[in-house]
């Protein structure tokens, strides 16, 4: 039986969950995953600000009680030419650090991103004889990712396993401007809100 392990770029899944207007189940996801063989462990990777509140803890926490390992970085402000404030913080590093560290305890590398920041990670890993198998959206995969892996998961094709029902998000399709603010809130307190309703 294959070892699994998968690896979730936050940021990544929920604005593919903000164009598809649908919410995933983070422990329909582990469980949909694992079912490809055996689960070695599952990591989620998403930014914090520098004081977490009590229902983004709750989200972590969540995570964690679902059996995820759960990476933060804490979110850095700029502010650009125009004087507008930008929050970022990009977990890449911790992503592949993880990816290469635990090479020799997984067969399948499940990757749920777009992020072709992940195309040449891809690669070395297939080059060790590991199955990559990247999961998100056509329209925010970047061709070299989707071309460096062994196997590529649309998450529409696998909705009815992975969708957590009666919470919706705004789709770009259904009201493209509320879509469009809700973009520029920060994902991670969207994302923390979603623990109230388990």
């Amino acid at each position: 039986m294959e070892r699994i392990g998968v690896f979730i770029d936050g940021a990544n899944v929920y604005a593919a969950a903000k164009r598809l207007g649908w919410n995933f189940d983070h422990r329909k996801i582990l469980d949909h995953f694992a079912g490809m063989g055996r689960l070695y462990n599952a990591y989620y990777y998403t930014a914090v600000p520098s004081s977490v509140d009590d229902k983004q803890k709750r989200f972590i926490d969540a995570l964690t009680y679902m059996g995820y390992t759960v990476r933060t970085k804490v979110l850095r402000e700029s502010t650009d030419d125009h004087g507008e404030m930008h929050r970022h913080a990009n977990l890449d590093i911790e992503i592949v650090t993880d990816l290469l560290s635990t090479v020799d305890l997984y067969d399948v590398a499940v990757l749920l991103t777009g992020d072709g920041d992940f195309e040449r990670p891809a690669e070395v890993l297939r080059a060790r004889g590991k199955r990559v198998v990247v999961a998100s959206i056509p329209e925010m995969t970047s061709y070299e990712l989707r071309n460096a892996a062994d196997e590529y998961i649309d998450f529409k094709d696998i909705r009815a396993e992975v969708e957590r029902p009666g919470y919706r998000l705004p789709s770009e399709g259904r009201d493209a401007g509320k879509a469009e603010r809700e973009l520029t809130r920060p994902f991670y307190m969207t994302a923390a809100a979603d623990t109230d309703e388990r």
